[in-house]
């Protein structure tokens, strides 16, 4: 991946970084499935494998009814999407089903507290100042309840938009410049309570920044004194956290993806190592440049400060003082999420590699959670790492990542654990993993442990499962492993939705009305709903010459598993990305997050340091202010749970 990539609108995961000659998914896809094996017109339309079966253990069985008075569970088999379709849109504004209101909710720039700096629209705010307030560009988020009608939303800031964080843009790059991209970067911890029926953030102990320069720890096989983790500074920051996740004893994980883009150089001899090619590492970076003001981020000057990012992070949000840590036992890969789920008493943590032609991960405990904990030992420090192969009869097969397994030995050349998880994509090429169209969010059903993952889009393929070469639109996979176990180490797959619109592609599973591309962003409620978020590239968005004309601007739409209904439930502001999700225990309020609002797009224009507005004004819509990325605060108003 290089700039010129870059200036070509091509997002840096749609370039493969994968030399190896693993078979594609599009290549066992092919063998697998017919047209019949996807979802068409909104009906499950699968012809074999564990998803066709109407009986039996394999059967995918609908969720069983809830009690009365749990809120949406009260429809038992029931409809789970009770609310009226929005169409599809290219207004610069929120669109929400009737019956339903969005309100805005700590927009970028919002001081952390009462007596913190406030936001200044000609984003003339300093470092120092940036640090005390929401960071920029929303991601993934959770809700932690405190209380009735109270607790803490932990959000992630995933990257900066140069033209928007600075007033004059970045033509000139200085070390006060990059130190208030790292202070926009990061996590975000504030207590928001709901008072008058509305939400709003209050004043808290609890509230603060990471940042990407902020101190951090190391823990599991890659400790911070490794020799490959040595650099000119102690360990700090974390940066690019795209989705996220959450544990049972009530941490969250920030999860870091396009780590490498930040880094470069301006030494014309240096030339990428191996493995610093593995990860996409160039000298020109994604043209952040912070290397020519910040001898940190030089890849020639600082190579180790490489090894400090592209790890799963942990944050106790109920403890301010306590230094997130790197939960190195999960890999080193560009990480789009990590989502925790219990079987037997242990945790599994799944989690994608957000670039085209890379891998699905999951994580197994060495024991019940309880019992570390007990032990005073952290689950995510103890376990194994797994890589998927997904084979041609619909089976799939989970592959350790461990020291002295298979060719993962002294005499090929690996070190030890933790050169293994240093090298984690090597180690998965080594292990013939499946190369997948950039794998991003998983999702697990509630109600039955079936495990979902966006493949956002990616070079394509010509098969009859998928006939698009190159597949502009994405799709949706689903598995079932073994007995229902998540610990298990094989499983069964199918394809549950091809995304796309069905005016260009007849192929594409959902119905003209609420047609999609892109999916990225993927949750289950309590209810069995399951939401789907959309990342048209800004380079595609709107374009009939792209095929994404209807479709319009990104969007958030809820699916019924068992019958493949998709619904559009929400069309966000222009230019934007619609990402991160979270209720509260209730179902009654749901948080959204809009980000990269009024960014570059081919359809809509650049804005520039003069004129920041050319693409959005959402949401201030001050003729004197520029687009905010901001979380969006849901609720039906007539107190329902969300989606029914």
């Amino acid at each position: 991946m290089t700039v010129d990539d870059v200036a070509r609108g091509a997002d840096p995961e749609d370039v493969s970084t994968n030399p190896s000659g693993n078979p594609a998914f599009r290549d066992v896809a092919e063998a697998r499935w017919t047209r019949r094996s996807v979802i068409r017109g909104g009906t499950v339309a699968a012809a074999a494998g564990f998803l066709a079966a109407t009986a039996g253990p394999a059967a995918a069985a609908p969720l069983a009814p809830a009690p009365a008075g749990s809120g949406g569970r009260g429809h038992g088999r029931g409809r789970l999407l009770g609310f009226a379709p929005v169409p599809a849109g290219s207004a610069d504004e929120v669109v929400v089903p009737e019956g339903y209101v969005a309100e805005v909710l700590i927009p970028w720039g919002t001081p952390l507290n009462s007596r913190g700096p406030e936001w200044r629209k000609d984003a003339s705010n300093t470092a120092a100042e940036q640090a005390q307030q929401i960071g920029m560009h929303h991601d993934g988020m959770h809700f932690f309840p405190s209380g009735r009608g109270e607790g803490l939303l932990v959000l992630n800031h995933e990257y900066v938009d140069r033209t928007l964080l600075y007033p004059d843009g970045d033509a000139v790059m200085t070390k006060e410049k990059v130190d208030k991209a790292l202070a926009a970067h990061g996590v975000s911890v504030v207590k928001i309570e709901q008072s008058g029926g509305r939400w709003r953030q209050v004043d808290s102990r609890y509230n603060r920044r990471v940042t990407g320069s902020t101190p951090v720890a190391f823990s599991g096989p890659v400790r911070a004194d490794h020799p490959l983790l040595r650099s000119g500074d102690k360990p700090m920051g974390t940066l690019n956290n795209c989705s996220n996740g959450y544990t049972p004893w009530g941490t969250y994980l920030a999860c870091e993806e396009n780590w490498n883009g930040y880094f470069g150089t301006g030494n014309a001899s240096w030339k990428p190592t191996a493995e610093q090619a593995r990860y996409g590492v160039v000298a020109e970076g994604f043209g952040y440049r912070w290397h020519a003001a910040d001898p940190r981020f030089d890849v020639a000057v600082n190579p180790n400060e490489l090894n400090r990012f592209g790890w799963v992070v942990e944050i106790d949000p109920f403890d301010p003082k306590a230094a997130p840590v790197k939960r190195t036992a999960l890999g080193r890969v560009k990480h789009e999420g990590a989502t925790v789920t219990e079987s037997r008493g242990r945790v599994v943590v799944y989690t994608g590699d957000d670039q085209d032609g890379e891998y699905v991960y999951k994580f197994v405990g060495s024991a019940p959670w309880r019992r570390l904990r007990t032990l005073r030992k952290d689950p995510l420090d103890h376990g194994t790492l797994y890589v998927a192969r997904f084979d041609d009869d619909g089976s799939g097969t989970w592959l350790p990542l461990t020291f002295g397994t298979g060719p993962l030995t002294a005499a090929n050349g690996w070190k030890d654990q933790a050169d293994v998880l240093l090298r984690t994509r090597t180690a998965a090429d080594a292990l013939g993993a499946t190369r997948m169209d950039r794998p991003e969010w998983v999702a697990v059903n509630p109600g039955n442990k079936d495990v979902y993952l966006t493949l956002t889009n990616g070079s394509g393929w010509d098969n009859k499962a998928n006939p698009r070469k190159p597949n502009p639109y994405g799709h949706i996979i689903r598995w079932r492993e073994k007995g229902g176990d998540n610990t298990a180490t094989s499983f069964e797959w199918d394809i549950f939705v091809l995304a796309g619109d069905p005016a260009y592609d007849p192929e594409a599973g959902p119905a003209a009305e609420d047609a999609f591309g892109s999916p990225d962003g993927l949750w289950f409620d309590r209810d069995g709903r399951l939401w789907i978020q959309t990342d048209v590239s800004n380079s595609t968005q709107n374009r009939a010459d792209r095929g994404h004309d209807n479709i319009g601007n990104n969007q958030m739409l809820a699916a019924d598993p068992r019958t493949g209904e998709i619904r559009r439930f929400l069309v966000g502001p222009r230019g934007c990305e619609v990402t991160g999700i979270s209720t509260t225990p209730d179902g009654r309020t749901m948080f959204v997050n809009i980000q990269h609002p009024g960014e570059a797009t081919t359809f809509w224009g650049t804005p520039t340091p003069q004129n920041p507005r050319a693409v959005s004004n959402w949401p201030d819509f001050d003729p004197a202010g520029r687009p905010r990325p901001a979380t969006l605060v849901i609720r039906k108003k007539d107190g329902g749970v969300i989606g029914t």
